[in-house]
């Protein structure tokens, strides 16, 4: 038997050379059989190669494909629940991620917008102090995690925005063997691709929510501008003044003022529940039921229930009104009155106060008043007096200790200043509240509508 020469030995395969000198071979190879031999082999070799690399190409390719699919969804508007499907898609299909958690953070509070391989029981864990102690990618199999739940996971990395966290993303079940570093190259890539376009998302519709509310609130300005009264009446038998003080653009005060026949006068102050373009287009309609009334020149006991009525038809009783009414009668010099719900109005003259309180229940929450009283009061011949009505704002406010602006103090300085005209009563208020809340924000909206008499 021939054996092979030392001459092709360097550069012939092992097996090659078992098989060519092993004496058991029938057929003894030449030096040309073991070369042609250890060609096929490479061959071999070459080919497998070859089919290696075309399942790598054509996984890159599915994986392009998948970015390019992703890309154009993100350019199309697509919805952000269809961007999580295909980005879960991505992973699990084209990356092979067996598990997978991605937490976006919404207000405050981080959620769990997608996830594969985990359980109910696993995402009820509370990771809210667990994700921000990530500041960069981690591997969570070289870091002590102290958290079961940490433990399912070989990698965490954090979406960052400057220095703001967008997201996190915990990935599991990679194998030994596999090329982790090419992997999570990509995944971080698409990872921030998804959240970036999906923070966009959510900031752009909170623009359009902020648009909207601004026009909404200017429309409701514009409405509430129309119906609160631009100038007050004043002549020798009676003035008034008033201060309207909103908290935003629209507030939930109104107050109003009829000039009646037969020698009456008709005022009313309100506390309607609610902000913006709801709250003004309900005293928008408020305000015509009222006036209609009073130029029907129906009681104060009929007004009341119809305007009752009127507010708990159209809110479903889902809102309500504070509010008081008052005619003064100024030939026989009687004022009567209804106080639904409202803050009680001062009567202040030169030797009494009163507390203008009778009335009935709230207006709105009710479909049908179940008593209404009348109350009634009749000034003496000379008699000067002034009516103070303000809506709970005012007692809200508050110094820098935080005590509230008490009745006391406000039926002490009522009583004080019931000679002044109303204007100047109402600039003697605004100075002792000025006065009283320092450098404090006004809490709420607060009205004061002031009516002089003279009789």
């Amino acid at each position: 038997m021939r054996c092979i020469t030392p001459l092709f030995a360097p550069c012939l395969d092992e097996n090659v050379l078992i098989f060519a000198c092993n004496p058991k071979f029938k057929h003894p190879l030449s030096a040309h059989d073991v070369i042609q031999m250890t060609d096929f082999s490479n061959l071999h070799k070459y080919l497998a190669e070859i089919e290696s690399l075309e399942k790598d190409l054509h996984l890159k390719q599915l994986q392009i494909n998948r970015l390019l699919s992703i890309t154009q969804a993100i350019n199309s508007n697509v919805g952000v629940g269809d961007l999580y499907t295909m980005y879960r898609d991505f992973l699990q299909w084209e990356m092979d991620i067996k598990r997978m958690v991605l937490y976006i953070k919404e207000e405050e509070t981080w959620l769990c917008s997608c996830h594969l391989g985990m359980t109910e029981k696993m995402l009820a864990e509370d990771v809210a102090g667990l994700l921000p102690k990530f500041d960069k990618m981690t591997d969570l199999g070289q870091e002590e995690a102290d958290s079961p739940f940490l433990k399912k996971f070989d990698l965490i990395i954090p979406v960052k925005h400057k220095d703001h966290a967008l997201a996190y993303l915990l990935i599991g079940g990679f194998q030994d063997d596999e090329d982790m570093y090419n992997k999570v190259q990509l995944i971080t890539a698409i990872t921030n691709v998804i959240v970036v376009a999906i923070e966009n998302k959510r900031l752009f519709k909170r623009q359009l929510e902020q648009e909207l509310l601004k026009k909404e609130m200017d429309l409701a300005a514009g409405i509430q501008k129309l119906l609160i009264p631009e100038t007050m009446p004043k002549c020798k038998r009676y003035d008034f003044a008033a201060i309207y003080k909103p908290h935003m653009v629209v507030g939930g005060d109104y107050y109003d003022f009829i000039e009646a026949p037969n020698d009456k006068i008709v005022f009313c102050i309100g506390d309607f529940t609610g902000k913006g373009l709801g709250a003004a287009m309900l005293m928008a309609n408020f305000q015509a039921n009222f006036h209609t009334l009073i130029h029907r020149q129906a009681g104060l006991d009929e007004t009341v229930r119809d305007l009752n009525q009127a507010v708990n038809r159209i809110t479903k009783g889902e809102r309500f009104i504070t509010f008081f009414l008052a005619e003064y009668d100024l030939n026989l010099r009687r004022l009567r009155y209804i106080n639904a719900g409202h803050n009680r109005p001062y009567l202040a003259s030169e030797n009494r106060l009163l507390e203008l309180r009778e009335g009935c229940f709230l207006l709105g929450s009710l479909p049908k008043l179940p008593r209404v009283d009348i109350g009634e009061v009749v000034l003496e011949p000379g008699e000067e007096a002034v009516i103070l009505t303000f809506t709970d704002g005012l007692v809200d406010i508050q110094n820098s200790e935080g005590e509230n602006l008490s009745e006391q103090l406000l039926q002490d300085f009522t009583q004080q200043h019931f000679k002044a005209k109303s204007d100047e009563f109402n600039q003697y208020l605004q100075q002792l509240i000025d006065d009283f809340k320092g450098e404090e924000n006004y809490p709420d909206d607060f009205t004061v509508l002031t009516c002089k008499l003279y009789n």
